[in-house]
């Protein structure tokens, strides 16, 4: 069964009890992540500790899209013919 987005976003919760995170909020925060682990002049434990929150902020993301996708799909196939039954 598909996730909701509050199933999503209780998900996306952090372990120390964190505030959910919304798709754009955690894409925002994993740009500038990324962009901080690409211009480089940090030390090894900081560039670690950006890439597992980097690696967090992807999974709050994946989670999104996967209930975005859920929805679409949902909504597509409840449009569908065969959804509506045989018609005579």
């Amino acid at each position: 069964m598909a996730k909701t987005d509050a199933a999503a976003a209780a998900d996306a919760e952090g372990d120390a009890g964190e505030s959910v995170l919304g798709y754009e909020q955690a894409r925002d925060e994993l740009i500038e992540v990324v962009r901080r682990l690409e211009a480089g002049g940090t030390t090894l434990e900081e560039s670690l500790a950006l890439w597992e929150r980097g690696e967090e902020l992807s999974k709050v993301c994946r989670h999104w899209l996967e209930g975005a996708r859920a929805r679409l799909d949902a909504a597509l196939a409840a449009d569908s013919p065969a959804a509506e039954g045989p018609q005579d």
